[in-house]
């Protein structure tokens, strides 16, 4: 079943040159806020995240919530790929 989402995911996935890569940046952040997202169509958070002056606070998802409670995440460190 995981090699059939793989192949399914290797399909629909644009393979970028280096060039598209070296532009995007790796940047560590601080969990800042966690919420639940009842919009969303499998179980996820809302999670806003520091990423410093530069690029301040960004707004992304997580389907991690069988993994993790809310209050856990808040002051991790995370890593974000921004452009």
């Amino acid at each position: 079943k995981i090699i059939l989402y793989i192949r399914f995911f290797a399909i629909l996935m644009k393979i970028i040159t280096y060039d598209e890569f070296a532009q995007v940046e790796i940047r560590a952040g601080t969990v800042q806020r966690v919420e639940l997202f009842p919009e969303a169509r499998k179980p996820a958070y809302k999670v806003w995240v520091d990423f410093g002056p530069e690029f301040g606070v960004k707004q992304t998802s997580a389907q991690i919530t069988v993994h993790y409670a809310p209050a856990s995440l808040v002051g991790k460190a995370v890593l974000g790929c921004l452009n």
